[in-house]
């Protein structure tokens, strides 16, 4: 397994997106205790994209515009633009002044820039951009969260109810155990039966180990240990939602086969669907993704999963299956991903 492909940013964004009042509450509580939560919050990301798309600043990946409302009765909004950097950058301080102004400009509104940086290095720590030239000043100071400001917290993470007291948990194993996947093993199935033990909704244990699963990575054989493990503690226990988090773990492996050449599947489901006919269970299998995370699907939607009939094409549809943000981006990119 290569190590180096650790994908830390993806999970963080998704699960920032699910949480984002938890995720306020427990990293910048000053923040959130400023915002009226009754009033909801929008989230601008294509806004924020056409905001910064002529800005050469680098990767831009887990960026995020979010409009909120503030206390005090008034209906003034204002932006909170956030970011999660999961590797020191040179530029990073001046892409976050860059795209302050840039949002400020476009709305006319304040702007409050937060960053969350999830690298490993503790004194790497930009919280400020600015220059001067004869008596003119121009700048920007932010707020700056670490996750490894969190290592030696683990009795306080313990006692978190906060979901991102668990996440950061998880980031923090996962990094620790780059080099000991056995003891990432272990860690992972810790952190999932606490899910079950601090007494999380359903939806929410399924959202929590979608997470944990996809920052805490394991080889084949370590993984279906792990799940071994996972069905023992179902039966000890008799939880209730353990066989809902183990179809989103079968259904990724159902995209990791068919994108490794349909050769070797990760369940046996796969196995059957290589033997039997690989499509039809997989188009099955899709559409059974498709409902768990958005709900029923209509008629057109099903009928252009059903005849779709090629390898390739079912590979991609798994890919942004399990990460597109709404159904409804699914069909527009359903609609053409066979032209």
């Amino acid at each position: 397994m290569n190590l180096q492909s650790d994908d830390y940013d993806s999970p963080w964004k998704e699960v920032m997106k699910e949480y984002f009042q938890d995720f306020l509450e427990f990293f910048f509580p000053e923040v959130s205790f400023d915002i009226d939560w009754n009033k909801g919050h929008i989230f601008l990301d294509k806004e924020l994209q056409q905001v910064v798309q002529d800005a050469e600043l680098g990767r831009r990946l887990a960026d995020n515009l979010v409009q909120v409302w503030r206390m005090g009765g008034s209906e003034t909004w204002v932006m909170v633009h956030l970011e999660i950097q999961g590797q020191e950058q040179s530029a990073f301080a001046r892409r976050m002044f860059v795209y302050n102004y840039r949002i400020f400009d476009r709305y006319n509104r304040p702007v409050a820039s937060l960053a969350l940086l999830t690298d490993q290095r503790p004194g790497w720590r930009p919280d400020s951009f600015g220059y001067e030239l004869w008596g003119c000043r121009m700048g920007i100071k932010f707020p700056v969260v670490k996750i490894t400001d969190y290592i030696d917290r683990g009795a306080e993470l313990e006692a978190d109810a906060n979901p991102f007291a668990v996440c950061v948990m998880a980031h923090i194993k996962a990094q620790e155990t780059r080099s000991n996947l056995t003891a990432r093993k272990q860690w992972k199935l810790y952190l999932v039966k606490r899910l079950y033990k601090k007494g999380y909704e359903r939806e929410d244990i399924i959202k929590l180990f979608r997470f944990i699963d996809w920052i805490m990575k394991l080889p084949e054989e370590l993984e279906e240990g792990f799940w071994h493990d996972i069905r023992h503690y179902e039966e000890e226990q008799a939880m209730p939602y353990i066989t809902s988090v183990e179809r989103i773990g079968i259904k990724k492996g159902i995209q990791q086969g068919i994108q490794q050449g349909i050769q070797q599947g990760i369940q046996q489901g796969i196995q059957q669907g290589v033997q039997q006919g690989i499509l039809e269970e997989a188009r099955n299998l899709l559409m059974e993704l498709l409902e768990e995370r958005f709900g029923p699907l209509n008629s057109s939607t099903i009928l252009k999963i059903k005849a779709v009939e090629r390898h390739e094409v079912l590979k991609r549809l798994f890919k942004h299956a399990l990460r597109i943000e709404s159904l409804e981006k699914f069909r527009e990119m359903l609609a053409k991903v066979e032209e």
